[in-house]
């Protein structure tokens, strides 16, 4: 007789669901993440970090997927599970400023501030989401927001550390910059490094640059352009799998990179993935509406069968 399948636990679901969303398979995620709070729901556990951390990976799931509406649900559920959760307030600001709810992300994106101030994702959020409510609302925008939560200490000191060191499957998840930052001769060398991965890069020299570019990452992993030239000299070498890596990187550092997405774009339109490609450019064109080089590339990718 055949043996009898093994039920898998919520845990190896959760961990199935992270591998997927790795691999891009965003949909089977939902599902995963689904049947894995299912199964801690039902199991009488109901610990709510762990259930808070699922409701928040599925929530980046939904947002990958351009679900703007489940991934705020979602995020909203992981909040009241465990109040002032960074990533999930991170999430909720992309899937608010996606469907261009701009005051709702601007709180959010301030939260996030108030427990590490040194997240560029929301540092650049708020400053979008600025500029958008004076665009809207002039000079009197900051009285039409709703209230900003104030975040107790305890919260921002236990909140800052999870954020740092709780594994996580989405790619826009902040890095931790105190912890990565490099210090004052590192960043002196990965900048000289940078700077000879670019002219090499002048030269058309493509893999030399991304030599120096990883030796330069090396010494500074958080800076964001290091990413994105990385991620050209890949587009120039047909290896796409590796720049759409280095542009998910990019992302993770600051979530409404224009050159990270449009690269990605070029990437997956290589790779044949259509609707990854049209939601890449579309990302571009709502940060910049005029960006020629996305149209044109958006109406390449539109008639790609």
């Amino acid at each position: 007789m055949p043996q009898k399948r093994r039920s898998q636990s919520w845990t190896e679901l959760k961990q199935a669901g992270n591998e997927c969303f790795r691999a891009g398979q965003y949909g089977e995620a939902v599902n995963l993440y689904s049947q894995s709070i299912q199964l801690l729901e039902k199991s009488g556990q109901k610990n709510k970090e762990d259930l808070g951390i699922l409701y928040s990976n599925r929530a980046a799931s939904y947002l990958k997927d351009g679900n703007c509406s489940e991934c705020i649900k979602d995020c909203t559920t992981s909040l009241e599970l465990v109040p002032f959760g960074f990533k999930a307030l991170l999430r909720r600001a992309s899937a608010y400023e996606a469907l261009e709810r701009y005051r709702q992300a601007y709180v959010d994106y301030k939260t996030v501030l108030q427990i590490d101030c040194n997240v560029p994702a929301a540092h650049d959020g708020v400053n979008r989401m600025t500029k958008a409510l004076t665009d809207i609302d002039g000079s009197s925008w900051r009285e039409k927001l709703p209230p900003i939560p104030t975040v107790p200490m305890s919260v921002k000191e236990s909140l800052a550390q999870a954020a740092s060191s709780a594994p996580s499957p989405q790619q826009n998840s902040v890095i931790d910059n105190k912890k990565k930052a490099p210090g004052p001769e590192a960043a002196k060398k990965a900048k000289a490094l940078k700077e000879e991965g670019n002219a090499f890069v002048k030269k058309g020299e493509h893999k030399k640059a991304v030599e120096k570019y990883t030796q330069s990452l090396g010494q500074d992993p958080t800076e964001v352009t290091t990413y994105t030239n990385r991620a050209l000299c890949y587009l120039s070498l047909k290896m796409y799998k590796e720049a759409i890596s280095d542009c998910d990187e990019a992302l993770r550092l600051d979530s409404a990179n224009i050159k990270a997405f449009y690269r990605r774009a070029q990437a997956n339109k290589e790779l044949k993935k259509k609707k990854s490609a049209i939601e890449d450019l579309n990302s571009v064109l709502k940060i910049e509406s005029n960006n020629m080089a996305a149209q044109k590339l958006l109406q390449e990718v539109q008639k790609m069968k």
